[in-house]
């Protein structure tokens, strides 16, 4: 009997065999998915178990759902061909977008020419048809050949070293992610005003709320089209910008009304004391109003005083004068 029977005679006597057949089995599976999954809540924090890291693709797995010219245009590319193809890292491709896009056009400026194309057909034909495909949308479809993972998708999203990141991570989650999934991860952005230009050239200029919004309630993209949403899913999204505006309006009275609560208290108080009689006080007044001898012997008040003695004296004065006449 060899060695290796050996050990496995003693530990099927032990009965610990099966035993570390299983934990051996379940090694192997836990370390298969490290990092594969990661826990998520609902909008109202209520725990869902978790979410795989694996990004699920929608529709075609290959074409990433682009339009047949652009992804004909893209494969044929000297940039994708000759840098892109060669590049499996998430971090370089990262830099490259950094370095060479500034714009979300699916063409550079000035080199699809339209003329002699009839119909919606018109141009399809060829490569040449479509002009000098953008890096934006060779880096896109290079992301996609990628599969680059959720977490990576999401720090495209929260990227703070350019605004073309951000707007490739947008258009990534438009092109491959379920329709029934575009609420999930575009909603957080529907109040970010960061501005972003995606026109070829400048001349457009959005907050990444409004680039959301487009994405989601437009098809048209320069030139091109988005992945259609199934009606009922588009359906549902509608009701949500309505039941979201109707919370923010609702919102916004709570808050206007709190502020006029405010200022009518305000003008309340200033009423009040407009109404409040005015106490008149001497210099002397303000001066010592603590002290009790200086309010006895306030200048003012004995003036006053003196005055109404002398009154008061004339009047006896002249009564005594008509008495005296009428004896």
């Amino acid at each position: 009997m060899d060695t290796v029977q050996a050990i496995i005679q003693q530990q099927i006597e032990a009965g610990t065999f099966l035993q570390s057949v299983q934990q051996g089995q379940q090694t192997q599976q836990d370390q298969a998915n490290y990092g594969e999954e990661e826990e998520y809540e609902d909008e109202e924090g209520t725990y869902k178990g978790k979410r795989s890291n694996t990004l699920p693709v929608w529709g075609n797995k290959v074409t990433m759902n682009l339009n047949t010219l652009v992804l004909e245009n893209i494969r044929e590319s000297y940039y994708y061909k000759n840098n892109l193809v060669e590049i499996d890292n998430f971090q370089t491709l990262i830099e490259q977008i950094f370095y060479q896009v500034k714009h979300l056009e699916p063409w550079e400026k000035g080199t699809r020419r339209l003329q002699g194309m009839t119909g919606m057909c018109g141009g399809v034909r060829g490569v040449g048809a479509g002009g000098v495909v953008s890096s934006a949308y060779c880096l896109l479809y290079r992301l996609f050949n990628l599969k680059i993972s959720r977490k990576q998708l999401i720090s495209m999203l929260n990227s703070r070293q350019s605004v073309y990141i951000r707007g490739l991570g947008f258009m990534y989650i438009r092109y491959t992610q379920p329709p029934a999934d575009l609420w999930y991860w575009l909603e957080p952005y529907l109040d970010d005003d960061r501005e972003i230009d995606p026109r070829s050239g400048g001349g457009d200029l959005m907050t990444f709320g409004q680039l959301v919004r487009t994405m989601i309630n437009k098809l048209d993209w320069y030139g091109t089209l988005f992945p259609r949403i199934p009606v009922p899913i588009q359906k549902d999204i509608d009701e949500k910008f309505s039941e979201r505006k109707k919370q923010q309006l609702l919102e916004e009275e709570e808050w206007n009304g709190a502020e006029n609560s405010m200022k009518g208290a305000e003008e309340e108080e200033k009423k009040e004391e407009k109404s409040l009689p005015k106490v008149s006080k001497c210099k002397h007044h303000l001066r010592h109003h603590h002290c009790r001898k200086h309010r006895k012997n306030c200048p003012a008040k004995a003036k006053r005083l003196r005055e109404e003695k002398e009154k008061q004296q004339q009047n006896d004065v002249e009564m005594g004068e008509t008495s005296s006449k009428t004896n």
